[in-house]
Parts: C-alpha cells; structure tokens; sequence
C-alpha cells in the first residue's frame, strides 16, 4: 500500500468514526426532546437511514450532518436524497404494523462546531 492510500484509508476511517459520533450524539439530543429511536444506519434497498425516530404518530426519518455551519448541513443533501429517504421511510412504515397511518418527515440533524445540535423538523418542507 502506498503512501497515499494510506492516508486515504485514515482519512475515511476518522470520517466514518465523527459521523457514528454524530449519530450518537444526535439520538442523544432527540431522546431528551421525547423521540423514541427505533433505528441507526438503516440499510434499505433505496437509501440509508442515518437515524429512525417516532415521536407520536410522526415518524421522522432523520438525516445527520456534521459540518462548518448549519446551512452547510442544509446544503449537504440534495433533492435525489431526500426523494430517496422519503421512500425508504414510508416503505418502512407500511412494513411495520405499528407505524402503519404515521406521517412521515424528513428532519436534519445538524451539528456544527462551538454550537448546540440543532434539529430541523421537515427540514425540506417536502421540497
């Protein structure tokens, strides 16, 4: 392995390690404000969940960003994205008996440094 496939395999190490971190602190954050976590990283034939929420009957298929400011966490997820965690999400909840009827949202979960997580409920407003 050359060098530089070196650093290459650190660099997407320390990346994959800060966004299970994320994930945590971000289950962390909703759990004080009432969401029942019912899945991390949900492997779906069409997109991966970072996140699986339910508070009420809204089910919140959550996005997790870490970076630089908050609009950039925005910015970070396109249109195809979140059209394809919409449909993962309310696949999901046909699947299960319990969170058939839910509403399904697509929140952020942004993290940027020196701030407070912050959430972002249908983040898109269906966009």
């Amino acid at each position: 392995m050359s060098v530089r496939q070196g650093a290459r395999r650190a660099r997407g190490a320390a990346a994959r390690l800060s966004g299970r971190r994320s994930e945590v602190v971000a289950a962390l954050w909703l759990m004080m404000r009432g969401y029942r976590i019912l899945g991390f990283r949900l492997k779906t034939p069409i997109a991966e969940i970072d996140l699986l929420a339910v508070r009420g009957r809204i089910l919140a298929v959550v996005e997790v960003k870490r970076r630089g400011t908050i609009e950039a966490a925005l910015e970070a997820v396109g249109f195809d994205q979140r059209d394809r965690l919409r449909r993962a999400g309310a696949a999901l909840a046909a699947r299960r008996p319990a969170l058939q009827g839910a509403s399904v949202r697509l929140d952020l979960l942004a993290l940027a440094p020196g701030r407070l997580p912050m959430h972002i409920p249908d983040a898109w407003k269906g966009a």
